[in-house]
């Protein structure tokens, strides 16, 4: 059993869903954990308040009340690639995520995250994630390390004040000339079935991306991607749009069957590039990582 080494964090809503205690709460809130397992964690001082006292079986539930819990998984596996720090100054830090590694805990990882093996190697227990890749994408993550800062970098965020840069991978018909061609492409994209997939439907366009081919082999093309918008699955669905999904995808065109992991045959998106004027320093910050995807 894996416990994590750093807590999760929940807010409780300001309208009360109808329950009397927080441990009412948390089961009516994840659905998909035991009753038992929340009345376990509870009895084993595993859920508490902001100020370290712990949460009873009996505790009442109060509107925005901020709850710390340990989550728990059977057999977390162990990511075999290390990340890399990019950049580190008082405000925020700046890593290198490998595939298949999450940023924050989530599912069967609690420990194996970008976001704690960072915590860990720095010492920095306020280290925070700005943002978010999904964890079989490899690239650049910006973390705020000062939580008197933190605001005003996640806002560069909310505001759409970060441009940023990706690389793919796709096949490609042999003798389809793409190199120095660009798309626009503009769609809107909801939820599919499965809810983690997404599709393109009729309605405004709520996503927006701008997409170069720079290099091609017989069969295969790299593009470099810039998102304006960032909506789920994004890039990965405006690919398979043009009719080139990214290469090893499970998920687009068609869904793969449940698998482990091939470490030998990574999802090939990158996030190459991070650019922004620095709300604290007013200056321009570029931060890009060395190494491109190969298309041998």
């Amino acid at each position: 059993m894996a416990i994590s080494e750093q807590p999760s964090k929940l807010s409780l809503p300001q309208t009360n869903p109808g329950v009397a205690t927080v441990l009412e709460y948390l089961i009516i809130k994840f659905p998909y954990i035991e009753a038992q397992t929340w009345r376990q964690r509870i009895t084993d001082g595993k859920v508490h308040r902001h100020d370290g006292s712990l949460i009873t079986t009996q505790s009442l539930f109060q509107p925005q009340q901020r709850i710390y819990y340990y989550r728990e998984v059977e057999n977390e596996p162990s990511i075999p690639f290390k990340e890399t720090i990019i950049f580190q100054d008082q405000h925020i830090l700046v890593a290198y995520k490998p595939h298949f590694l999450a940023v924050t805990p989530g599912g069967i990882y609690v420990n194996e995250c970008l976001q704690n093996r960072l915590r860990l190697s720095t010492g920095i227990e306020t280290l925070q994630a700005l943002h978010r890749l999904d964890r079989v994408t490899a690239g650049l993550v910006i973390f705020s390390v000062n939580p008197v800062s933190l605001h005003l970098y996640h806002h560069l965020f909310e505001t759409r004040q970060i441009h940023k840069t990706y690389q793919a991978i796709a096949k490609v018909s042999d003798g389809e000339n793409l190199i120095g061609q660009e798309w626009e492409i503009k769609n809107r994209i909801v939820q599919s079935e499965p809810r983690f997939r997404m599709r393109v439907t009729e309605g405004e366009a709520n996503s927006h991306t701008m997409i170069r081919c720079l290099k091609q082999s017989s069969q295969k093309a790299l593009f470099e991607l810039n998102p304006i918008t960032g909506k789920t699955h994004q890039l990965r669905v405006h690919m398979q749009a043009l009719g080139w999904p990214i290469l090893n995808d499970k998920y687009y065109p068609q869904l793969q069957p449940l698998s482990a992991d091939n470490y030998s045959a990574p999802l090939q998106l990158l996030a190459k590039e991070l650019q922004f004027i620095d709300p604290v320093t007013r200056h321009p910050r570029r931060f890009g990582y060395d190494s491109n995807l190969s298309l041998n």
